[in-house]
């Protein structure tokens, strides 16, 4: 069973064991993070718990019975009732839903919790599997952009209609 939790300072052996077994395969779709992310990681972690704490970003994983960390949905830069969504899933779960899901899962979130009334999302136009799961979240599309030197697409999504 895999079970969406906000992020913790007790996650963090497990979030930095999903990068890494990950890391090449996120990198295939997105610009790697570079090595300093890992050799500064948990430093890191303290700021982004530090900057969820004051309420300018919304950080949560899907972990499996385990404690393994299966993915990340994020909501960052929050302001003025908004936020921008991102995610990854790891490898090894993939295909099987769990983005839809956690995406869902956070949507109600943000309305009901964090009293977020839309979001932003962005991915590139190649990635057909983050557009179907953003489409699949009610998430629309907001027009063209570039992505690191790539064709992307932006997405919004009203909460309005979340309803819990």
């Amino acid at each position: 069973m895999t079970v969406l939790e906000r992020l913790r300072p007790d996650h963090a052996p497990a979030l930095l064991a999903f990068e890494r077994e990950n890391r090449a395969y996120f990198a295939a779709a997105v610009p790697d993070r570079g090595d300093g992310f890992f050799s500064g990681f948990a430093a890191r972690h303290a700021e982004l718990l530090a900057e969820q704490a004051a309420g300018m970003h919304h950080f949560h994983i899907l972990v499996d019975g385990d404690g393994a960390v299966l993915g990340r949905v994020n909501l960052v830069g929050v302001s003025g009732g908004s936020a921008e969504l991102g995610y990854r899933i790891a490898e090894r779960a993939s295909g099987r839903g769990l983005a839809t899901s956690g995406v869902r899962q956070v949507c109600a979130l943000a309305f009901t919790e964090y009293g977020l009334t839309s979001l932003r999302a962005e991915t590139t136009v190649d990635n057909e599997g983050s557009r179907a799961v953003l489409a699949r979240a009610g998430f629309v599309e907001a027009g063209a952009i570039t992505l690191v030197g790539r064709p992307g697409l932006r997405f919004t999504r009203d909460l309005t209609d979340v309803g819990g």
